[in-house]
Order: C-alpha cells, then sequence, then structure tokens
C-alpha cells in the first residue's frame, strides 16, 4: 500500500505494514516531497506511534536541512503522543501503558522546546513545535503562549489560543476571543473553553447553538464545548439539534449529550 492510498483510507484499516511505510518513506529523501509530507501528518496516528516513530517524527522537525513542510508536520504529529502519554501517565497501575517510553518523552520535549525558542527557525516550524508540545503541559508553557498572544501578529495569536485549551490562565483572553470578529480565533477560542469548562462562555456558545447563520465548523465545535461550559442549560438545546436532519450535527449534538448527568436533562 502507498502512502496516498494511506492517506485515502481511514487508519482502522490500515494494513499491518502501515507503520512500515510511513517510517520508509519519512526517512527517504528521494521520495517526492509531498509524499513525505503526508507520511509525516499520517504518522502521528496512535495506532502507529511508538518510540522508533516518534523519535523519526523528532528527528525530521529538528533537521534544518529538511523542507519546512515536512518539518512542520513530522512536528505537529508529535502532538496526539503527548497527549495520550499525559493522559495514560507512567504509574505502574496495570491499567494501561502511554504508547513510548519515559526516555523518549524527554527526547521529544527537549527537541519542541529547542525548535521553539530558536528564533533561527522557521516561523511555521516553531509554531507547530509549541502547539505539539502543550499537549503535554509543562511549566515554561504558559510563558511561551502568552509571550505568542502579545506579540501582536495573527499567526502566533492563533497558536496561542489553541495552546489555552491546555494550559491554564488564560480565561480572560479565551473570553476576549470569543467576543472578537477573528474566525479563526474565535474558533480556537471555543475549544479553549470547551476545554477549560469555561461557565463565562455560556452566552456566547448558547448564541453559535442557536444561530441559523452559525459556521458549519463553528457550529460543530460549540456542540462539543457546549456541555462542558453549561451542562444542563446546554441539554434542551443539544436535544434539538440531536434531531437534525443533519446527519453529521445530530451525530454530533447526541455524543456531546453523553457527557451530561442524568438530572440535566429534567
Amino acid at each position: 500500500m502507498n502512502i496516498e492510498t494511506l492517506r485515502q483510507t481511514p487508519p482502522g484499516e490500515w494494513p499491518t505494514n502501515a507503520r512500515e511505510t510511513l517510517l520508509k518513506t519519512l526517512r527517504d529523501r528521494g521520495r517526492p516531497a509531498d509524499e513525505r509530507e503526508i507520511a509525516g501528518h499520517l504518522a502521528g496516528d496512535l495506532g502507529v506511534m511508538d518510540d522508533e516513530m516518534s523519535e523519526a517524527l523528532a528527528a525530521v522537525a529538528s533537521d534544518r536541512g529538511e523542507p519546512e513542510s515536512i518539518r512542520e508536520a513530522a512536528a505537529i504529529s508529535l502532538g496526539p503522543v503527548l497527549e495520550q502519554t499525559d493522559m495514560e501517565g507512567f504509574e505502574d497501575d496495570g491499567i494501561s501503558e502511554p504508547p513510548i517510553t519515559e526516555a523518549t518523552l524527554n527526547v521529544l520535549l527537549h527537541t519542541l522546546r529547542r525548535i521553539h525558542d530558536d528564533s533561527g527557525e522557521p516561523v511555521l516550524v516553531r509554531r507547530r513545535a509549541l502547539e505539539a508540545s502543550v499537549r503535554y503541559p509543562q511549566d515554561w508553557h504558559a510563558g511561551a503562549i502568552r509571550a505568542a498572544y502579545d506579540r501582536g501578529e495573527h499567526d502566533w495569536k492563533l497558536t496561542a489560543v489553541f495552546g489555552m485549551q491546555y494550559v491554564d490562565g488564560f480565561d480572560k483572553e479565551i473570553l476576549a476571543e470569543l467576543a472578537g470578529a477573528d474566525a479563526e480565533l474565535r474558533f480556537e477560542a471555543v475549544r479553549a473553553a470547551g476545554a477549560q469548562e469555561l461557565a463565562g462562555a455560556w452566552p456566547t456558545i448558547k448564541s453559535l447553538l442557536t444561530s441559523k447563520s452559525t459556521d458549519r465548523d463553528l457550529l460543530m465545535a460549540a456542540i462539543e464545548a457546549a456541555p462542558l461550559v453549561a451542562s444542563k442549560k446546554a441539554m434542551p438545546i443539544l436535544a434539538e439539534l440531536a434531531d437534525s436532519d443533519d446527519d453529521e450535527i445530530a451525530e454530533a449534538a447526541y455524543d456531546a449529550m453523553s457527557f451530561g448527568e442524568e438530572d440535566d436533562f429534567e
């Protein structure tokens, strides 16, 4: 199976040699750049992730001899494994284990911070390094997000608001972007409000859920955030959306309702 076929196939249906195909493509500089970029993005799937894959991604992300597009793909693909590792932890509880070892985790965290902190690196690669690394929150992230937000540059601010999903202490900034006119920043602010269970975001979330003019992607983000922001208030609106003729919206609303408590439906 080649890279294009993998791209068009759901990860759950990938063949057993998908991991080897992705690794080989990622490492082979003789392959077309677009194939290697696709491989970089696909390699972030947890179904093919392990120490070798994550270290291969980190090596590409940190290699200045690589094209920028491949480096940024490799960097952002480290986000899912970092988030999963943060959730699983390394406690010997016998329930589950993270996809990577603690030694590999430290390599990834060090690599991503070095890339982010180096002003000589391409901006997009630096941004992707921060966006990936915040999914395993560390002490330096709050300062990095604050600096990115305060730069006054749209793309860095977008990275900062994305990071506010994972790092506490930015409620005021999230609410400000929810009230703003920038569509991209507002989308990330909705996601951040949900992740941070920000009750003050409910009036905006409610208006997004009930307005006929809400952009589809923004509506989907609002549906996901609603039960986390104001579970009891959200349930009647989500119940209406679950009856939508649009199957995707109905399914998203139904899934969101599962986050509510039984008495939220009263």
